[in-house]
């Protein structure tokens, strides 16, 4: 009694069609497999499992014919199997360690929304810049106060090392006995218009430039 076999292979090869003697077993089916489809690779048999459709494994001594009444769909003398390569387990541990590291990246990503734009239209990284902007001059004036008093005191102490002495109320000048004398003769700095000049100036440039990154920004837009 003759049994034919319709085995489902793994891709990228078609389905197999034999005819075989219902007293073959499953370990000899890869000869006539071989015999049938010569390209099919049955070196592999050690590392290709069957089973039925059902999810059965039969062992390879199992013959066909044995196989009849365990599959789902098959006739009397009809079988139906699927051949399919063997998954190789790893030590185990592999989800864990893949939930270890999306954890870390997570964590590293920065959330970056400096292209996006509000209800109005502006881009986010424009507001931020704008605000930065604002803070900087409501500071300002306590920069500007900050770096007159550095010049005020530097002003003072190479007045000191020259030996010259500010005017005290009465509008007489004395020279510092403690302080060594520079030169034979008194000098007195006090060059308070410049200084003033080169603030205005510098502060005249700190404006222009940032009207100019303002203006720039807004035609990227």
């Amino acid at each position: 009694m003759s049994t034919s076999v319709l085995i489902q292979s793994f891709a990228p090869f078609s389905s197999l069609a034999l005819n075989v003697p219902s007293e073959t077993t499953l370990s000899s089916l890869y000869a006539h497999i071989y015999s049938r489809y010569p390209h099919f690779p049955v070196h592999l048999a050690s590392s290709l499992i069957f089973s039925t459709h059902s999810g059965h494994i039969p062992v390879l001594d199992a013959t066909l014919g044995s196989l009849h009444s365990k599959d789902a769909i098959s006739c009397p003398d009809f079988v139906t199997l699927r051949l399919t390569p063997r998954v190789l387990g790893g030590k185990g541990g592999f989800g864990s360690q893949l939930r270890a590291a999306g954890g870390r990246m997570s964590s590293q990503k920065t959330s970056n929304n400096d292209s996006c734009r509000d209800l109005s239209g502006r881009k986010l990284s424009t507001l931020k810049e704008a605000k930065k902007i604002a803070e900087y001059l409501e500071t300002e004036s306590q920069r500007t106060a900050a770096k007159a008093e550095a010049q005020k005191a530097k002003l003072e102490e190479l007045e000191r090392k020259l030996g010259i002495e500010r005017p005290n109320d009465s509008g007489s000048a004395s020279t510092s006995k403690s302080a060594p004398l520079v030169s034979n003769k008194k000098h007195r700095l006090d060059d308070t218009e410049y200084l003033e000049q080169s603030r205005e100036i510098v502060d005249n440039v700190k404006n222009a430039v940032t009207v100019a990154l303002l203006k720039k920004r807004k035609k990227a837009k």
